[in-house]
């Protein structure tokens, strides 16, 4: 019987025929604005604040200030999580910005994939973490020359997640329109691919999603409509837009 991990996303379960299947590594994607980062906060959250299950959540991007504030905006206390021993932010965005940071997790000796790796896999024991969110693998790109070079860094990454058997959502920007990230090498090393979507209808931009891949179980096919309000991402009724 497969386990699988509830997402903590209204309507998201469903889709999933379940939820997610436990240890697996799921790929976010979509353009700028679709609720990338937003879904993963709600993943971790749900997980340490309903399920008992503790998270780790990587910021390549965002400080981890603008994570807690943007999170309380949803009524998320990911401060009191972390006190409680039940989610660890890792600060990778100031060690690859150069600038220094009081965080207690992060890179202090400058940005190296293996640094970041043995951060992850310290935090993940020191909780015993069984979910990961990684914001985002757009974000290696700033420090690495090569598209090989970035590659590497995301397959590393991924192994690591595979190893430490965590439900895991990596993020990753789509910017053209062929491809499901950015470097078009995520979406098959993933064992699940999200696709968020904004576009404009008559005038108005509308969110959806789509669940183009999950591996070891079925799942819907439509396209969804998304809602973004107070309490996070809701997935509406219905589909095929």
């Amino acid at each position: 019987m497969i386990e699988r991990i509830k997402s903590g996303i209204p309507g998201l379960d469903g889709i999933l025929h379940g939820g997610f299947v436990k240890g697996t590594n799921i790929l976010v994607s979509g353009g700028a604005g679709t609720g990338k980062t937003i879904c993963c906060m709600q993943f971790l959250h749900a997980g340490a604040a309903k399920y008992d299950q503790p998270g780790i959540f990587i910021t390549l991007e965002e400080k981890p200030r603008e994570i807690r504030r943007e999170a309380k905006q949803f009524g998320w206390d990911f401060e009191k999580l972390e006190q409680e021993n039940k989610l660890i932010i890792v600060d990778a965005a100031s060690s690859k910005a150069g600038l220094p940071t009081t965080e207690p997790y992060t890179l202090r000796r400058g940005f190296d994939i293996s640094t970041l790796a043995q951060e992850i896999y310290k935090a993940t024991k020191q909780i015993d973490a069984q979910r990961i969110a990684i914001d985002s693998l757009s974000g290696l790109g700033i420090r690495f020359e090569s598209q090989t070079a970035i590659r590497n860094a995301i397959f590393k990454l991924a192994s690591l997640l595979g190893e430490l058997q965590t439900t895991s959502l990596m993020t990753s920007e789509i910017t053209g329109k062929n491809g499901y990230s950015r470097y078009h090498v995520e979406e098959f090393i993933a064992q699940g691919i999200i696709v968020l979507y904004l576009n404009e209808e008559n005038g108005e931009l509308r969110r959806s999603l789509v669940v183009r891949k999950l591996r070891f179980s079925s799942h819907s096919l439509k396209v969804y409509p998304i809602e973004i309000g107070n309490r996070g991402i809701v997935i509406m009724p219905g589909g095929e837009l």
